[in-house]
């Protein structure tokens, strides 16, 4: 089975390993306990694997409508609709669950939010996960950290986080990947 957007699913492959290359030098460093500052890496794989996604729904939102608009004889309306996703896609900035199958949705005709199921991953947790690693990206990229005496500070991200946010997002990519496939008829 070819996938339905090839340069989106690339791209998304290429830009996920950013953030396993991260995880994989926190393991490197890593020591106990580990040294503080390599927790910096965590955040900044998490941020980096969310930007996938981000980048991976834009992408593949673009190719699925060039698509749909090979059959648009109007080229003023194709303008149109081109003209009005790349307005959405600059608003974007956070593709949530929600934010993510709306556009899908419109654009694309499918609703992604169905498929998003696997192993034991209902949509509705699919959503609420992907949520969940969206607002941790927002909380641990928008706020500076603040480096404070006494005790350790609990670590904003975890490396279990790290790791499931990967694995998470790749088989998000994947089933969204598959809903999008043109059908056979």
């Amino acid at each position: 089975m070819s996938s339905a957007i090839p340069k989106a699913l690339a791209t998304f492959k290429q830009a996920i390993q950013d953030a396993e290359h991260l995880l994989a030098h926190f393991d490197k460093l890593n020591s106990r306990p580990p040294p503080p500052e390599n927790e910096v890496l965590k955040r900044a794989g998490l941020i980096l694997a969310m930007t996938a996604w981000e980048t991976f729904v834009e992408d593949s939102l673009e190719e699925v409508l060039e698509q749909r608009l090979k059959n648009c004889s109007d080229p003023a309306i194709a303008d149109l609709v081109r003209s009005k996703l790349r307005q959405e896609i600059s608003r974007l900035h956070n593709p949530t669950a929600e934010k993510a199958t709306e556009l899908f949705r419109d654009y694309a005709g499918v609703d992604v939010g169905k498929h998003w199921q696997w192993n034991g991953v209902d949509a509705d947790s699919a959503c609420r996960r992907l949520n969940d690693y969206l607002k941790l990206r927002g909380d641990v990229s928008h706020r500076a950290r603040l480096v404070r005496e006494g005790p350790p500070q609990r670590h904003a991200v975890k490396r279990e986080d790290l790791e499931r946010a990967i694995r998470f997002l790749k088989q998000l990519v994947k089933v969204t990947d598959s809903a999008l496939a043109p059908k056979a008829n």
